[in-house]
């Protein structure tokens, strides 16, 4: 079997290959994320998955590595993990009632071939009261994602409805991306 790596410490990247039996092991990427401010917010998130994988693979160039990130997006402005209550605070007060866009990007790579790609998702929230947005900060859920919030806990009670792919919103579009390994020939243990 050929070793297939994620390049990422996400519990929830974790839990989407694993609920596929795919076998893998986890090698972070500490590389320092450049982006281009001129860049799309679609250039910007499969740049910041391949940065992310080239990292790995620089480590381990026999192996297979699938990098991701993901990219909160409203007025065309990208919104990160925040950095305290304050900024998480103001992100979900600008999300509120509004329709954003969530980029996942993903890139595999090993020596043979590399594959990169994004997925889209519109999100729309419910209104938020100060109080919805109080008790979700409360939650602590919101410090380690993009725009503030996770639709796989407690902030699915903030979504009023989603055009895209779940998975995706949630870190990793594991369809597209079960297919795409194909390619690399890394499939389910079945």
């Amino acid at each position: 079997m050929k070793t297939f790596i994620l390049a990422s410490q996400s519990p929830r990247r974790k839990q989407l290959l694993e609920q596929v039996n795919l076998s893998f092991s986890i090698e972070p990427s500490y590389v320092d994320e450049i982006v281009d401010e001129g860049d799309s917010p679609e250039d910007v998130v499969v740049s910041l998955a391949h940065q992310k994988a080239n990292d790995v693979f620089g480590r381990f160039p026999d192996a297979t590595v699938l990098g991701a990130d993901t990219i909160v997006v409203i007025d065309g402005d990208i919104l990160g993990k925040p950095k305290d209550e304050g900024e998480a605070n103001e992100m979900l007060q600008r999300l509120s009632g509004r329709t954003h866009q969530v980029f996942t990007g993903v890139s595999i790579i090993n020596k043979h071939q590399t594959d990169s790609f994004y997925v889209r998702s519109d999100v729309t929230f419910y209104p938020l009261t100060e109080e919805d947005i109080a008790a979700y900060l409360l939650t602590k859920d919101s410090y380690d994602k993009a725009g503030a919030y996770g639709i796989q806990g407690v902030g699915a009670t903030l979504v009023e409805k989603i055009h895209g792919d779940f998975f995706a919103i949630m870190g990793l579009p594991i369809s597209r991306v079960v297919r795409a390994l194909r390619k690399f020939h890394i499939t389910s243990d079945q």
